[in-house]
C-alpha cells in the first residue's frame, strides 16, 4: 500500500509560481509511474503531467506545456510539480497518483493510488 500526501498549494496571483510536492510513505515510489491531475469545480479530473519510474520520460497536457515541470526524487520518495506563469484557469484541486506499470500514464484509469489533493487558486 502506498500513501500519498500532496502539499504546496495555495493562493497566488496570475503570473506567479508554486511548487507542489507529493510525498509517499508505506512503499518506495521507485517502481511507479507518477502523475499529476487536477479537478476544477463542476469539471472532470484532467491530466496535467506524468513521469516514468526513472524520470527519463515526462508528459504534459498541452495547456501546461512550457509552464509546468514534473520531476521526482526517488531517494526522497517525492514527486514535484513546478508551476510557473500560473493562470486563473489553473485553479483546481491538484492530485498526485501512482501507477504500478512505471510508465507515467496520461489517463486516470491506470493509477492505483491517489493523494487527498491540494488546492491551487490563481487570482487575476
Amino acid at each position: 500500500q502506498v500513501q500519498l500526501v500532496e502539499s504546496g498549494g495555495g493562493l497566488v496571483q496570475a503570473g506567479g509560481s508554486l511548487r507542489l510536492s507529493c510525498a509517499a510513505s508505506g512503499r518506495s515510489l521507485s517502481p511507479y509511474g507518477m502523475g499529476w491531475f487536477r479537478q476544477a469545480p463542476g469539471k472532470e479530473r484532467e491530466f496535467v503531467a506524468a513521469i516514468s519510474w526513472s524520470g527519463g520520460r515526462t508528459y504534459y497536457a498541452d495547456s501546461v506545456k512550457g509552464r509546468f515541470t514534473i520531476s521526482r526524487d526517488n531517494a526522497k520518495n517525492t514527486v514535484y510539480l513546478q508551476m510557473n506563469n500560473l493562470k486563473p484557469e489553473d485553479t483546481a484541486v491538484y492530485y498526485c497518483g501512482a501507477e504500478k506499470y512505471g510508465l507515467g500514464a496520461k489517463t486516470a484509469g491506470p493509477y492505483d493510488y491517489w493523494g487527498q489533493g491540494t488546492q491551487v487558486t490563481v487570482s487575476s
